[in-house]
């Protein structure tokens, strides 16, 4: 062999090694770029991926637990949402969502995560609320956990928003006998149903007109019931102070460990005092020789027989048709004692909700 042939031989096989090893290189890069890739997103699953339209990353894998009425629920549904602020507080945000694929309006609630329970109290507490079925109480239809500790609860919406708005409404007819009368059932109702209608009773804890829903036949729907055993205690007790300075809490009630059936019956009282009268609870800009808190300020009204200064006298059209039909002061008067009866100073003379409920129904005969 010729020395030429060789060195041409030498040549081909090294331009075929290079040509392999080159191969491999590309290989073994196009490897490592794939592991990055997919590595980043498990590490990151909420991040959009890029190309081909955009396409929005697949739903967290974490459960949806549903209850009765959220059985139809999905996470994505949930938080695809669009959602507009209704209310906010300390521990949490209130939105009202909808959803995409069912059309339906959710009120759904947002806790932080630095003012939740543990994760074991936590879950307990959810399941057990998710049981809770009345036709006077909101249902908790869902709830979700995500993996950044979010937790996010699932009810129903009503059209007409809280007590509190309507009461403060002029237009809204909280001025018709009828349906202060028919609120006030509906609640005695509601809250009977969370002191002996379940296995244990269940103490409301933060009762209050913010905190009862309307549906657009003025129905009352008890929300946020049991909330406070969701949170820390320290959380707990801030809500308890906010009920305090709005005029809701029973006196001997210091610690928000400490409610039971008697502080709620005289946050529900305050509630009739407010229905009846369309006052504050608490009024700031009373005079010094005023009553600031409502139940104090109807009982000096009671006792120096000014009751017909509490009430409007629209009161009296007992339906929104313009018949005017005279309900029997004595009638109202009643009902002011039993509301004055539930805001007693002492527990032991409240009534509990079965007497409320048969008082009511005294009242309406």
């Amino acid at each position: 062999m010729t020395s030429n042939h060789f060195l041409t031989l030498i040549l081909a096989l090294t331009a075929a090694a290079l040509l392999i090893i080159l191969s491999l290189s590309v290989y073994i890069c196009h490897r490592a770029s794939s592991r990055r890739r997919t590595a980043a997103d498990v590490e990151a699953p909420d991040r959009k991926l890029e190309g081909e339209g955009g396409r929005e990353p697949p739903c967290p894998s974490e459960d949806l637990v549903a209850f009765q009425g959220g059985e139809d629920l999905t996470i994505c549904d949930i938080l695809e949402a669009p959602g507009e602020v209704i209310g906010k507080s300390g521990y949490g945000t209130l939105y009202k969502a909808m959803l995409q694929r069912s059309g339906s309006v959710k009120l759904l609630r947002f806790l932080r995560p630095v003012c939740a329970a543990r994760k074991d109290e936590f879950g307990a507490a959810v399941r057990c609320l998710g049981r809770v079925r009345s036709p006077n109480l909101v249902p908790l239809l869902g709830f979700y956990g995500g993996p950044r500790g979010e937790k996010l609860l699932v009810h129903p919406f009503y059209g007409r928003g809280n007590l509190a708005d309507f009461i403060r409404d002029t237009n809204g007819g909280c001025r018709n006998w009828a349906v202060i009368y028919g609120i006030s059932v509906g609640l005695a109702k509601g809250l009977d149903h969370l002191h002996t209608g379940l296995q244990r009773p269940m103490i409301h804890g933060n009762l209050k007109s913010k905190n009862i829903l309307l549906d657009r036949n003025n129905r009352p729907y008890i929300s946020d019931y049991g909330l406070h055993i969701l949170l820390i205690p320290e959380t707990g007790q801030q809500m308890l102070e906010i009920a305090a300075a709005e005029g809701y809490k029973a006196p001997e009630l210091i610690k928000m460990r400490d409610v039971s059936e008697e502080t709620d019956i005289y946050s529900l009282g305050v509630i009739f005092l407010e229905l009846i009268t369309g006052k504050n609870p608490m009024n700031e800009k009373a005079s010094p020789d005023e009553e600031s808190h409502l139940p104090n300020y109807v009982r000096r009204a009671i006792l120096d027989r000014r009751i017909s200064e509490l009430y409007h006298p629209d009161i009296l059209l007992a339906d929104s048709c313009g018949e005017i039909s005279a309900v029997a002061e004595e009638h109202i008067l009643n009902f002011f004692q039993l509301a004055m009866a539930c805001c007693s100073p002492s527990p032991s003379l409240r009534p509990n909700t079965r007497q409320v409920l048969r008082k009511l129904e005294e009242i309406g005969t």
